[in-house]
C-alpha cells in the first residue's frame, strides 16, 4: 500500500532507494553539520582579541563610530588592504551577540566554516558517492587550521567558501554550457572578492579552467593543442570551454564588475580618493608579481601543509598517491578524481609560484585535499596502489603515536622542564583531558585490531574531533587568563578616568579597540614629534613598548603594564605595553 505523501512525489515511487539514501544523507550531513557548529561557535566569544582580529573588530568599531561604512581605517588612518566586504559582515553580526565584541567579530567566519563543510558535502556527494561525502565534511571540519580560522575573524575562511560555492554551481551545471548559471557564477565570484581580494576571481576561473581542458586526460589535453591546424586547437579549447565562450559570460562579468566594483566607486565618490582601487593593483598584482614583503620560500607550503591539515595530513601522501594511481572503467568516475587532482594541484602550484608566501595563504586547498583523503579512505576494497597502502599505514602510525605520547602532557611542567619553563602552569581541563584520551586510545586499539581504511577513516574522525574539541574549547579559553591585552586596556581606562583625550601612542596602537576612543588617539613615530606636543601640553598619558622607553628622554612615570610571567623571555617582556605618566611622578 502507497502513502499518501508518496503519491504527492512521483519521484518517490519511481526511485525508492534513491529517496532512501537521499534521507540517510540528510541526516548523516545534519549530524555531522551539528557537530561542526559545537566546534565552531562554542565560547566562540571565551577568548580576546589575538593577532590581526584586532584590524577587523577595529576597523568595524570605527565605521559605527563615524558611521561611514565605506572608509575603513585603523585609528583614524585608512586601512584599505582588504575590501570592505569582510567588515560589512562583522557590523552585521552586532545584532546576534549583543553589540560589537569578540563573538560579532568571529561570527561571520564560524558561518562560513559551517557553510564551506555544507557545501563541500554536496560537491563530494555529487562527485562520488554519499559516504565519501560524509567522510569529506568530517575532515575538513576537524582539520587543525581549519578550526582555527573558522573561530578566528579574518576573510581567509570567506574565501574558501565563496570558492566552494562556485565550484559547486560548475559542477552541477558542467555539462550544460551557457545558461543563467554562469551569471551566477560570477556573482559569486564577485561577492566573495569583497572579502578578501581577487583570489574570489582567481582561483575559482584557475580551477574550473584547468579541469575543462584536462577532464578527460593529460594525454588527450596535449594531443588535442600541439597537432593540427591552430584553428582546429582553438576550436578544441572553446568547446572545452563553454562555460566561459558564450554570451551569459559577457553578461555575468557585467554584473559581477558591477557588484565588486560599486563599492569602492562609493568610497571613491564620498571620499575623493582612489585609495580603495589602488590597495587592489597592490595587494593582488603587486604582491603576487613583485613582492614587497612576506617572501617565503618556494618550497615552504610543502611541508605547511601537514600543519594546516593536521591530523589528516599524515594521510594525504597515501591519498595523492591512491588517486593518481586510480584506473577506472568508467569516464565519470575517474572525471571526479581528475577535478579533485585538478583542484588540489591548481591550488598548489597557484600559491606556490606566487612571489609573495605566508602559512595560511594556502587554505584555500584544504577542501581538495579533504577530498582526496575521503576519496582513498571510502573506495570499496583495499587501496590498489602497494605504496599507498603502506603510506596509509605509516600515516596513521604517526597519528596514533601522537595520541598515545600526549599523555605527557599531564605531568607538571616543573618535573621535566628546565628553567624558567618550569613555571608553565598545568595542563587546564584535566578531566575533560584524561577522558578524550581515553576515547582515542581505544579507537586506535579498534583499528589495529583489523586495519582498515574504514576504521582508519572512523578511529581518525574521533581522534580529530576529540583534540580540536580539546583545544579550542578547553584549552584555548583558558589560556586567556595568561593573556594580558584585553585587562589592560580596561586597566588603562580606570586609570585615566574614562577619557582618552590625554592619551597618546607611540610606536604601537596597544590595546586600541579595549580603550573604544570617540576619536582617533595622537599616535607618534617620532620622538621628536612627541616632545613638541608634550611641550605644548597636550600629553599626559602615553602607551608605549617597554624596549622604546630608554629611547624617549623623557620624565615618566610607569603606572600600568601589560601581565608578564616567568615563562616569558626577555624579548616578550621588552615587546609588552605601559601605560606610563608622562612628567615627573607626583
Amino acid at each position: 500500500m502507497v502513502s499518501a505523501s508518496a503519491s504527492r512525489n512521483p519521484a518517490a515511487l519511481q526511485h525508492p532507494a534513491r529517496n532512501g539514501n537521499d534521507s540517510r544523507f540528510r541526516l548523516r550531513a545534519g549530524c555531522v553539520l551539528i557537530l561542526a557548529a559545537i566546534l565552531f561557535f562554542a565560547r566562540l566569544g571565551a577568548r580576546a582579541l589575538w593577532s590581526s582580529e584586532f584590524r577587523w573588530a577595529e576597523i568595524a568599531r570605527e565605521m559605527l563610530v563615524t558611521h561611514n561604512y565605506f572608509w575603513p581605517t585603523i585609528n583614524g588612518r585608512v586601512y584599505y588592504d582588504k575590501p570592505l566586504g569582510s567588515y560589512w559582515l562583522v557590523i552585521f553580526s552586532t545584532p546576534f551577540t549583543g553589540g560589537l565584541n569578540e563573538a560579532a567579530t568571529r561570527l561571520p567566519c564560524a558561518i562560513a566554516g559551517l557553510l564551506a563543510v555544507a557545501i563541500l558535502m554536496l560537491l563530494v556527494r555529487r562527485l562520488y558517492d554519499a559516504r565519501t561525502a560524509i567522510l569529506g565534511g568530517v575532515i575538513l571540519a576537524t582539520s587543525f587550521s581549519f578550526v582555527f580560522f573558522s573561530r578566528h575573524a579574518s576573510a581567509d575562511v570567506e574565501t574558501l567558501t565563496g570558492e566552494l560555492a562556485a565550484l559547486l554551481l560548475f559542477n552541477h551545471n558542467e555539462e550544460r554550457g551557457g545558461g543563467l548559471w554562469v551569471v551566477g557564477l560570477w556573482l559569486i565570484m564577485a561577492a566573495t572578492s569583497l572579502t578578501k581580494g581577487l583570489l574570489g576571481f582567481a582561483l575559482p576561473l584557475l580551477v574550473i579552467g584547468v579541469y575543462s581542458c584536462l577532464r578527460d586526460g593529460v594525454v588527450p589535453f596535449f594531443s588535442a593543442i600541439s597537432r593540427g591546424p591552430l584553428v582546429d586547437r582553438i576550436r578544441w579549447l572553446v568547446e572545452r570551454n563553454r562555460w566561459f565562450f558564450n554570451w551569459y559570460t559577457v553578461v555575468g562579468i557585467a554584473f559581477g564588475a558591477l557588484v565588486y566594483g560599486l563599492p569602492f566607486q562609493i568610497s571613491s565618490r564620498l571620499m575623493d580618493s582612489e585609495k580603495g582601487l589602488e590597495m587592489v593593483y597592490r595587494e593582488n598584482v603587486v604582491r603576487f608579481f613583485h613582492p614587497f614583503d612576506h617572501r617565503g620560500p618556494m618550497y615552504l607550503y610543502v611541508y605547511v601543509i601537514f600543519a594546516l591539515m593536521a591530523p589528516w595530513s599524515a594521510l594525504l601522501p597515501a591519498a595523492l598517491v591512491e588517486t593518481h594511481s586510480l584506473r577506472h572503467a568508467g569516464a565519470e568516475p575517474a572525471r571526479a578524481d581528475r577535478f579533485a587532482l585538478v583542484y588540489f594541484w591548481a591550488t598548489f602550484i597557484f600559491f606556490t609560484v606566487s612571489g609573495s608566501r605566508r602559512s595560511y595563504y594556502i587554505l584555500p586547498i584544504l577542501p581538495a585535499a579533504a577530498i582526496l583523503v575521503a576519496r582513498t579512505l571510502a573506495y570499496p576494497g583495499e587501496l590498489r596502489s602497494m605504496i599507498a597502502r603502506r603510506l596509509l599505514t605509516i600515516g596513521y602510525a604517526i597519528v596514533a603515536l601522537a595520541a598515545l605520547a600526549s599523555i605527557v602532557l599531564l605531568i607538571p611542567a616543573w618535573a621535566i622542564l628546565p628553567s624558567p619553563y618550569d613555571a608553565l602552569p598545568d595542563l587546564p581541563a584535566k578531566p575533560a583531558f584524561i577522558v578524550f584520551w581515553v576515547v582515542s586510545i581505544a579507537a586506535v586499539v579498534y583499528t589495529i585490531r583489523k586495519f582498515s581504511p574504514d576504521r582508519v577513516a572512523l578511529s581518525l574522525g574521533a581522534i580529530a574531533y576529540l583534540a580540536m574539541v580539546y583545544i579550542y574549547i578547553f584549552a584555548m579559553p583558558a589560556a586567556e587568563a595568561y593573556r594580558g591585552e584585553k585587562p589592560f586596556g580596561y586597566a588603562v581606562l580606570n586609570k585615566i578616568g574614562g577619557s582618552t583625550d590625554r592619551l597618546v601612542l607611540f610606536k604601537t596602537e596597544g590595546p586600541l579597540f579595549y580603550l573604544n576612543p570617540p576619536k582617533p588617539i595622537p599616535e607618534f613615530e617620532k620622538k621628536q614629534d612627541l616632545q613638541d606636543a608634550i611641550v605644548k601640553g597636550s600629553v599626559r598619558w602615553m602607551i608605549v613598548r617597554r624596549r622604546d622607553m630608554p629611547k624617549l628622554d623623557i620624565p615618566t612615570t610607569v603606572e600600568l603594564g601589560e601581565a608578564s610571567y616567568p615563562w616569558e623571555t626577555d624579548y616578550n617582556y621588552r615587546n609588552k605595553v605601559v601605560l606610563v605618566r608622562v612628567g615627573s611622578a607626583p
